[in-house]
């Protein structure tokens, strides 16, 4: 499955809750504009199975839902990620 978005959006809770639908049932690719301005497809996912368990001692940090913005793992980096949805401009299923 593939998704084009322009990068004007009037409701960026319903593309956040769009794309995290998408990455909570495997890994994408997302494409989206960094705020320098670089072009960059991150293969990342929210799909509980494939993310990292958490240290015994620490407890789950959340923060408070903007959004604007979606923290996702990032495959690539096995770090944590975040970006703004607005410039999410493609996403593939992969």
């Amino acid at each position: 499955m593939e998704i084009a978005y322009d990068t004007v959006t009037e409701n960026l809770d319903l593309r956040n809750q769009e794309i995290r639908d998408i990455l909570q049932h495997g890994v994408s690719e997302i494409t989206f504009t960094k705020v320098n301005g670089e072009l960059r497809t991150m293969p990342c996912t929210l799909d509980t199975t494939l993310l990292p368990p958490l240290p015994l001692n620490e407890s789950h940090k959340t923060r408070p839902y903007k959004p604007e913005t979606l923290s996702v793992w990032c495959m690539d980096k096995s770090e944590w990620r975040s970006f703004r949805v607005a410039n999410v401009t493609r996403i593939v299923q992969i």
